[in-house]
């Protein structure tokens, strides 16, 4: 198996490409150029491939608090998706996961699309597929062409990377954190461990399914990690609904919310939310694994400066999955190790942030 390159998790202007090697490159720049690709028509695809294609989870699948801090409805409800999925009794057997599918993006008429549906979309939808590899416990890797362009993700477990043809390789900002598209149902061990630290936050009903909802957030360490001197996040916060009656996870809905102000200037205000419904659960090897769903992304911009007022841009993604297999023979760690750029950007001296309790 031939080691793959890697991916972005922001909006990155073209522009920056042949600085991509540069060390500042990977926050800061995705947020000052956030302005003119988003609302950029022109640029439509490397922003679809930038926020839906491999956005990272709030907070990492290692983070454990006290016993006493997770509530009982909390232990109750993973209970019971662990029971509905059969992930309970392969927990300690599973060493890998393997994941092919299709997706289809499209950015979305904010007037006339309807959510859900790409039909609605503003643009040419475009199609394209994936390969996901993960390793247990926080080893992973996915590549994902789209519209005649390739962008790989990855993590060693001490860091993530990312590679998009207009920036190249770069580092993650922050710790190390799972694949969202992984937890989207691809990967029910994964979302048991996550979620087993989770607040229960209430009952609330989705898509006419009376649901359980949990919620995490990133702490104050982390979001400082992934801030700098110009760019502040200040929230990222995530929410499972785990449905009452067959006790699978059917829906994510998360947020994050970034400020951001250059010397002398007002400050501006991003929040970026993504919805995903999760359905089509279908048995593999024993374990129940969702096979088909619809993300709806809305990045909003605010603030004092902005003399057009609030800024919308909508976009979704459709996807369905080919084929999953556990304990694929053949995956070893070196299909995991990261590009020669992103090593030499963060040296072993530099990782501190890179603990595996880095939520």
């Amino acid at each position: 198996m031939s080691r793959l390159a890697p991916l972005s998790e922001e909006p990155i202007n073209e522009d920056d490409s042949a600085n991509c090697s540069k060390k500042g490159l990977s926050w800061k720049n995705w947020l000052k150029t956030h302005l003119s690709l988003v609302f950029n028509k022109k640029s439509d695809l490397k922003i679809l491939l930038s926020v839906l294609g491999c956005p990272l989870f709030p907070v990492s699948a290692l983070s454990k608090p006290p016993i006493n801090e997770v509530s009982s409805s909390a232990q109750y409800i993973i209970q019971h998706f662990t029971a509905a999925t059969g992930c309970r009794k392969s927990e300690g057997t599973v060493k890998n996961i393997f994941v092919t599918g299709k997706v289809t993006m499209a950015m979305v008429d904010e007037l006339g699309a309807t959510v859900g549906s790409v039909a609605g979309a503003a643009g040419v939808a475009q199609k394209g597929c994936f390969v996901m590899w993960q390793m247990v416990p926080n080893k992973w890797l996915i590549e994902l062409v789209v519209g005649g362009h390739k962008v790989i993700a990855g993590s060693d477990g001490n860091v993530a990377w990312r590679r998009t043809p207009w920036l190249g390789a770069h580092a993650a900002k922050g710790g190390v954190r799972p694949l969202r598209r992984a937890l989207q149902g691809l990967d029910p061990m994964a979302i048991s461990a996550v979620f087993s630290s989770a607040q229960y936050m209430g009952e609330k009903r989705i898509s006419s399914t009376d649901c359980f909802v949990l919620k995490l957030s990133a702490d104050q360490v982390d979001l400082a990690d992934r801030s700098d001197s110009t760019a502040e996040m200040i929230k990222h916060v995530i929410f499972g609904y785990f449905s009452q009656r067959s006790g699978l996870l059917v829906f994510l809905e998360d947020s994050y919310l970034t400020r951001i102000q250059s010397p002398g200037t007002y400050p501006t205000y991003w929040e970026t939310t993504m919805a995903t419904k999760i359905e089509d659960y279908r048995l593999v090897e024993g374990v129940m694994v969702a096979h088909s769903g619809q993300s709806n992304v809305i990045i909003t911009r605010f603030g004092d400066n902005l003399k057009a007022g609030l800024s919308v841009t909508r976009m979704e993604e459709t996807w369905t999955i080919d084929d999953v297999a556990f304990n694929v023979p053949g995956l070893s760690l070196d299909c995991f190790i990261p590009p020669k750029e992103v090593q030499k950007d963060f040296p072993d001296e530099n990782l501190d942030w890179r603990s595996p309790l880095h939520r």
